[in-house]
Protein backbone atom coordinates (compact mmCIF):
# COMPACT_ATOMS: atom_id res chain seq x y z
CA UNK A 1 0.00 0.00 0.00
CA UNK A 2 1.37 3.02 -1.07
CA UNK A 3 -1.51 5.52 -0.61
CA UNK A 4 -3.90 6.31 2.16
CA UNK A 5 -6.86 4.26 0.92
CA UNK A 6 -8.17 2.93 3.83
CA UNK A 7 -11.90 2.80 4.61
CA UNK A 8 -12.33 6.15 7.14
CA UNK A 9 -14.97 6.54 9.82
CA UNK A 10 -15.58 9.37 12.18
CA UNK A 11 -16.45 9.63 15.74
CA UNK A 12 -20.36 10.74 16.67
CA UNK A 13 -18.20 13.14 18.78
CA UNK A 14 -16.53 14.87 16.25
CA UNK A 15 -19.86 16.06 14.63
CA UNK A 16 -21.00 18.36 17.88
CA UNK A 17 -21.09 18.27 21.32
CA UNK A 18 -24.18 19.64 22.40
CA UNK A 19 -26.96 17.64 23.15
CA UNK A 20 -29.27 19.67 20.36
CA UNK A 21 -26.99 18.11 17.73
CA UNK A 22 -28.98 14.65 17.51
CA UNK A 23 -27.08 11.54 17.05
CA UNK A 24 -29.71 10.83 13.39
CA UNK A 25 -28.40 14.29 11.87
CA UNK A 26 -24.87 13.54 13.13
CA UNK A 27 -25.43 9.77 10.97
CA UNK A 28 -26.96 11.69 7.89
CA UNK A 29 -23.99 14.31 7.82
CA UNK A 30 -21.31 11.47 7.87
CA UNK A 31 -23.00 10.00 4.76
CA UNK A 32 -22.95 12.78 3.07
CA UNK A 33 -19.61 13.90 3.56
CA UNK A 34 -18.29 10.79 2.56
CA UNK A 35 -17.33 8.52 5.45
CA UNK A 36 -18.30 4.90 5.10
CA UNK A 37 -18.10 4.10 8.87
CA UNK A 38 -19.35 5.56 12.00
CA UNK A 39 -18.46 5.33 16.00
CA UNK A 40 -21.35 5.78 18.24
CA UNK A 41 -21.07 7.56 21.69
CA UNK A 42 -22.73 5.97 24.38
CA UNK A 43 -24.02 9.46 25.46
CA UNK A 44 -25.21 10.58 21.77
CA UNK A 45 -27.32 7.08 21.95
CA UNK A 46 -28.41 7.84 25.27
CA UNK A 47 -29.34 11.35 24.54
CA UNK A 48 -30.83 10.00 21.57
CA UNK A 49 -33.10 7.51 23.38
CA UNK A 50 -33.75 10.62 25.78
CA UNK A 51 -35.07 13.15 23.04
CA UNK A 52 -37.80 10.19 21.75
CA UNK A 53 -38.71 8.83 24.93
CA UNK A 54 -37.80 5.16 24.34
CA UNK A 55 -35.56 2.80 25.89
CA UNK A 56 -31.93 2.79 25.04
CA UNK A 57 -32.08 -0.71 23.06
CA UNK A 58 -34.68 0.70 21.01
CA UNK A 59 -32.62 3.30 20.53
CA UNK A 60 -29.83 1.36 19.55
CA UNK A 61 -32.01 -0.54 17.07
CA UNK A 62 -33.48 2.54 15.57
CA UNK A 63 -29.44 3.78 14.97
CA UNK A 64 -28.53 0.38 13.39
CA UNK A 65 -31.82 0.74 10.76
CA UNK A 66 -30.67 4.23 10.30
CA UNK A 67 -26.70 3.46 8.97
CA UNK A 68 -27.84 0.71 7.33
CA UNK A 69 -29.84 2.97 5.45
CA UNK A 70 -27.14 5.48 4.73
CA UNK A 71 -24.60 2.61 3.98
CA UNK A 72 -22.53 3.35 7.00
CA UNK A 73 -20.56 0.36 8.75
CA UNK A 74 -20.55 1.34 12.75
CA UNK A 75 -17.36 0.81 13.56
CA UNK A 76 -17.34 0.98 17.23
CA UNK A 77 -19.11 1.65 20.53
CA UNK A 78 -17.65 4.08 22.84
CA UNK A 79 -15.85 4.67 25.60
CA UNK A 80 -16.77 2.08 28.14
CA UNK A 81 -13.92 3.73 30.54
CA UNK A 82 -12.06 2.40 33.46
CA UNK A 83 -12.89 -1.07 33.79
CA UNK A 84 -10.19 -3.22 34.35
CA UNK A 85 -8.39 -2.58 37.50
CA UNK A 86 -11.14 -0.22 39.33
CA UNK A 87 -11.98 -0.26 43.20
CA UNK A 88 -15.67 -1.22 42.41
CA UNK A 89 -16.96 -4.64 42.95
CA UNK A 90 -16.10 -6.78 39.37
CA UNK A 91 -19.66 -8.33 39.57
CA UNK A 92 -21.20 -4.69 38.65
CA UNK A 93 -18.50 -3.67 36.72
CA UNK A 94 -19.29 -6.90 34.21
CA UNK A 95 -23.26 -6.17 34.79
CA UNK A 96 -22.46 -3.05 33.37
CA UNK A 97 -20.25 -3.91 30.53
CA UNK A 98 -23.01 -7.11 29.69
CA UNK A 99 -25.91 -3.65 28.78
CA UNK A 100 -22.72 -2.15 27.09
CA UNK A 101 -22.63 -5.40 24.98
CA UNK A 102 -26.22 -6.12 24.56
CA UNK A 103 -26.32 -2.10 23.02
CA UNK A 104 -23.33 -3.18 20.56
CA UNK A 105 -24.58 -6.72 19.42
CA UNK A 106 -28.30 -5.10 18.85
CA UNK A 107 -25.91 -2.11 16.73
CA UNK A 108 -24.09 -4.83 14.72
CA UNK A 109 -20.84 -3.17 15.66
CA UNK A 110 -17.67 -5.32 15.68
CA UNK A 111 -15.72 -3.26 18.44
CA UNK A 112 -16.53 -2.24 22.06
CA UNK A 113 -13.99 0.25 22.75
CA UNK A 114 -12.51 0.43 26.41
CA UNK A 115 -9.63 2.94 27.09
CA UNK A 116 -7.09 2.31 29.51
CA UNK A 117 -7.85 3.04 33.34
CA UNK A 118 -7.43 6.55 33.96
CA UNK A 119 -8.47 6.45 37.46
CA UNK A 120 -5.75 8.08 40.06
CA UNK A 121 -6.64 4.65 42.56
CA UNK A 122 -6.49 1.89 40.08
CA UNK A 123 -5.27 -1.19 40.68
CA UNK A 124 -1.38 -2.00 38.95
CA UNK A 125 -1.41 -5.17 39.86
CA UNK A 126 -0.73 -7.16 36.26
CA UNK A 127 -2.00 -10.21 37.43
CA UNK A 128 -5.71 -8.30 37.99
CA UNK A 129 -5.45 -6.31 34.52
CA UNK A 130 -5.01 -9.32 32.65
CA UNK A 131 -7.60 -11.64 34.84
CA UNK A 132 -9.91 -8.53 34.80
CA UNK A 133 -9.83 -8.06 30.76
CA UNK A 134 -9.86 -11.68 29.97
CA UNK A 135 -13.22 -11.78 32.02
CA UNK A 136 -14.54 -8.70 29.47
CA UNK A 137 -13.04 -10.85 26.59
CA UNK A 138 -14.80 -13.62 27.39
CA UNK A 139 -18.31 -11.90 28.00
CA UNK A 140 -17.94 -10.18 24.69
CA UNK A 141 -17.58 -13.67 22.87
CA UNK A 142 -20.06 -15.23 25.51
CA UNK A 143 -22.78 -14.88 22.99
CA UNK A 144 -23.29 -14.40 19.33
CA UNK A 145 -22.31 -12.51 17.66
CA UNK A 146 -19.04 -12.19 19.20
CA UNK A 147 -17.97 -8.57 20.30
CA UNK A 148 -14.13 -7.98 19.85
CA UNK A 149 -12.85 -5.51 22.66
CA UNK A 150 -10.88 -2.49 21.08
CA UNK A 151 -8.45 -1.89 24.01
CA UNK A 152 -6.96 1.99 23.70
CA UNK A 153 -3.68 2.63 25.71
CA UNK A 154 -4.06 6.73 26.70
CA UNK A 155 -1.45 8.85 27.19
CA UNK A 156 -3.35 9.93 30.88
CA UNK A 157 -4.27 6.18 31.90
CA UNK A 158 -2.64 5.25 35.09
CA UNK A 159 -0.75 2.20 34.34
CA UNK A 160 -1.25 1.08 30.56
CA UNK A 161 -0.01 4.39 28.81
CA UNK A 162 1.98 3.05 25.80
CA UNK A 163 1.17 1.18 22.76
CA UNK A 164 3.80 -1.17 24.02
CA UNK A 165 2.19 -1.67 27.27
CA UNK A 166 -1.03 -2.70 25.96
CA UNK A 167 0.46 -5.42 23.36
CA UNK A 168 2.54 -6.76 26.30
CA UNK A 169 -1.37 -7.05 28.15
CA UNK A 170 -3.22 -8.74 25.20
CA UNK A 171 -0.29 -11.53 24.91
CA UNK A 172 -0.56 -12.17 28.34
CA UNK A 173 -4.25 -12.03 27.99
CA UNK A 174 -4.43 -14.63 24.85
CA UNK A 175 -7.76 -13.96 23.18
CA UNK A 176 -8.78 -13.51 19.89
CA UNK A 177 -11.22 -11.20 20.50
CA UNK A 178 -9.27 -8.73 22.51
CA UNK A 179 -6.79 -5.98 20.06
CA UNK A 180 -5.85 -2.47 20.48
CA UNK A 181 -7.41 0.65 19.18
CA UNK A 182 -4.01 3.12 18.18
CA UNK A 183 -5.02 6.70 18.76
CA UNK A 184 -2.80 9.17 17.35
CA UNK A 185 -3.24 11.86 19.95
CA UNK A 186 -2.26 9.38 22.70
CA UNK A 187 0.90 8.43 20.93
CA UNK A 188 1.68 11.84 20.08
CA UNK A 189 1.06 13.58 23.20
CA UNK A 190 3.04 10.56 25.23
CA UNK A 191 6.34 11.02 23.00
CA UNK A 192 6.14 14.19 20.94
CA UNK A 193 3.85 16.54 22.01
CA UNK A 194 4.11 18.53 25.45
CA UNK A 195 1.55 20.75 26.49
CA UNK A 196 3.45 22.64 29.18
CA UNK A 197 6.86 23.34 26.76
CA UNK A 198 7.29 26.49 25.23
CA UNK A 199 8.37 24.62 22.20
CA UNK A 200 5.12 22.52 22.36
CA UNK A 201 7.32 19.37 22.00
CA UNK A 202 9.75 17.12 24.54
CA UNK A 203 12.97 17.52 24.57
CA UNK A 204 13.83 14.64 22.43
CA UNK A 205 10.76 14.36 20.58
CA UNK A 206 11.25 13.82 16.94
CA UNK A 207 14.11 10.94 17.52
CA UNK A 208 11.49 9.27 20.17
CA UNK A 209 8.63 9.70 17.66
CA UNK A 210 10.77 7.83 15.17
CA UNK A 211 11.69 5.29 17.37
CA UNK A 212 8.48 4.78 18.38
CA UNK A 213 7.15 4.38 15.06
CA UNK A 214 10.00 2.35 13.72
CA UNK A 215 9.30 -0.35 16.73
CA UNK A 216 5.76 -0.22 15.76
CA UNK A 217 5.98 -1.25 12.00
CA UNK A 218 8.84 -3.89 13.18
CA UNK A 219 7.27 -5.18 16.36
CA UNK A 220 3.19 -4.69 16.48
CA UNK A 221 0.93 -8.15 14.93
CA UNK A 222 -1.38 -6.51 12.03
CA UNK A 223 -3.63 -9.13 13.54
CA UNK A 224 -4.11 -7.37 17.13
CA UNK A 225 -4.33 -3.66 15.38
CA UNK A 226 -8.16 -3.32 15.17
CA UNK A 227 -8.86 0.52 13.64
CA UNK A 228 -6.05 3.65 14.04
CA UNK A 229 -7.85 7.33 15.15
CA UNK A 230 -6.81 10.51 13.90
CA UNK A 231 -6.93 13.40 15.50
CA UNK A 232 -4.70 16.84 15.19
CA UNK A 233 -3.80 19.21 18.72
CA UNK A 234 -3.85 22.72 19.27
CA UNK A 235 -0.14 24.50 20.56
CA UNK A 236 -0.93 26.04 24.18
CA UNK A 237 0.66 29.48 23.61
CA UNK A 238 1.65 30.28 26.48
CA UNK A 239 2.50 27.15 27.70
CA UNK A 240 -0.37 25.49 29.75
CA UNK A 241 0.35 26.11 33.29
CA UNK A 242 -2.39 25.96 36.78
CA UNK A 243 -2.91 30.02 35.73
CA UNK A 244 -4.69 28.54 32.31
CA UNK A 245 -8.62 28.42 32.56
CA UNK A 246 -8.86 24.80 31.78
CA UNK A 247 -6.14 24.17 34.59
CA UNK A 248 -8.07 21.34 36.81
CA UNK A 249 -6.13 20.07 40.18
CA UNK A 250 -5.18 17.38 39.62
CA UNK A 251 -6.37 16.37 36.24
CA UNK A 252 -3.41 15.45 33.65
CA UNK A 253 -2.63 17.92 31.36
CA UNK A 254 -3.01 15.62 28.55
CA UNK A 255 -6.19 14.72 29.39
CA UNK A 256 -7.29 18.52 29.44
CA UNK A 257 -5.95 18.85 26.23
CA UNK A 258 -7.72 16.12 24.53
CA UNK A 259 -10.93 17.30 26.00
CA UNK A 260 -10.40 21.12 24.60
CA UNK A 261 -8.24 21.12 21.95
CA UNK A 262 -7.67 18.06 19.16
CA UNK A 263 -8.95 20.14 15.75
CA UNK A 264 -9.22 17.37 12.67
CA UNK A 265 -6.27 16.30 11.40
CA UNK A 266 -3.65 18.89 9.78
CA UNK A 267 -6.41 21.99 10.95
CA UNK A 268 -3.41 24.37 11.48
CA UNK A 269 -5.69 27.27 11.64
CA UNK A 270 -6.77 25.97 14.42
CA UNK A 271 -3.42 25.37 16.01
CA UNK A 272 -2.92 21.87 15.36
CA UNK A 273 0.85 21.32 14.79
CA UNK A 274 1.61 17.29 14.86
CA UNK A 275 3.16 15.82 12.84
CA UNK A 276 0.12 13.30 11.25
CA UNK A 277 1.96 12.90 7.81
CA UNK A 278 4.62 11.27 10.10
CA UNK A 279 2.93 9.30 12.16
CA UNK A 280 -0.32 8.21 9.97
CA UNK A 281 2.84 6.75 7.39
CA UNK A 282 3.87 4.86 10.27
CA UNK A 283 0.81 3.19 11.83
CA UNK A 284 -0.64 2.42 8.42
CA UNK A 285 1.16 2.73 5.44
CA UNK A 286 4.01 1.48 6.28
CA UNK A 287 2.80 -0.93 8.83
CA UNK A 288 0.81 -2.09 5.54
CA UNK A 289 -2.30 -1.73 7.65
CA UNK A 290 -5.71 -1.95 5.49
CA UNK A 291 -8.42 -1.21 7.68
CA UNK A 292 -10.40 1.22 9.21
CA UNK A 293 -8.77 4.99 9.96
CA UNK A 294 -11.59 6.97 12.13
CA UNK A 295 -11.49 10.49 12.78
CA UNK A 296 -11.82 10.91 16.36
CA UNK A 297 -11.80 15.35 17.30
CA UNK A 298 -12.80 17.08 20.47
CA UNK A 299 -13.44 20.22 19.48
CA UNK A 300 -14.12 22.82 22.54
CA UNK A 301 -16.31 25.08 19.93
CA UNK A 302 -18.74 21.85 19.51
CA UNK A 303 -19.81 22.78 22.98
CA UNK A 304 -21.82 25.37 21.69
CA UNK A 305 -25.79 25.39 20.81
CA UNK A 306 -25.04 27.38 17.77
CA UNK A 307 -22.40 25.58 16.48
CA UNK A 308 -23.48 23.55 13.02
CA UNK A 309 -22.39 19.91 12.95
CA UNK A 310 -22.48 20.57 9.19
CA UNK A 311 -19.76 23.40 9.41
CA UNK A 312 -17.87 19.87 11.36
CA UNK A 313 -18.95 17.51 8.86
CA UNK A 314 -17.02 19.38 6.27
CA UNK A 315 -13.97 20.48 8.29
CA UNK A 316 -13.94 16.33 8.97
CA UNK A 317 -14.34 15.98 5.08
CA UNK A 318 -11.23 18.55 4.31
CA UNK A 319 -8.79 17.10 6.93
CA UNK A 320 -9.13 13.67 5.24
CA UNK A 321 -8.96 15.18 1.80
CA UNK A 322 -5.06 16.96 2.58
CA UNK A 323 -4.22 14.03 4.52
CA UNK A 324 -4.32 11.77 1.66
CA UNK A 325 -3.04 14.15 -0.63
CA UNK A 326 0.22 15.40 1.96
CA UNK A 327 0.67 11.66 2.15
CA UNK A 328 0.64 11.22 -1.79
CA UNK A 329 3.14 13.78 -2.08
CA UNK A 330 4.84 12.63 0.84
CA UNK A 331 5.57 8.98 -0.59
CA UNK A 332 6.57 11.18 -4.11
CA UNK A 333 9.52 12.92 -2.07
CA UNK A 334 10.97 9.60 -0.89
Amino acid sequence: MTTLSNNVAISTSSLGLHPSHTLDRKIRLAAQHGFQGIEIVYNDLKTYSQIHSIPILTAAEHIRKLCAEHNLTILSLCPFENFEGSRSPLSDRLALAAHWLDLARILRTAHLQVPANYLPDAIGDEAVIVSELRQLADLASSSSPAVTIAYEPMSWSTHVSTWQAALDLTGKINRPNLGICMDSFHLVSKVWGCATSASGKYPNADRDLEESLREFVKQFPLEKLLYVQLSDGEKFEPPFSKSHPWYIDGEAAEFTWSKHARPFPLEKELGGYMPLVEVVRGLVIEKGFDGWVSLESFDRRMREERFKPDIAARRAEESWRKLKKDLAQDKALL
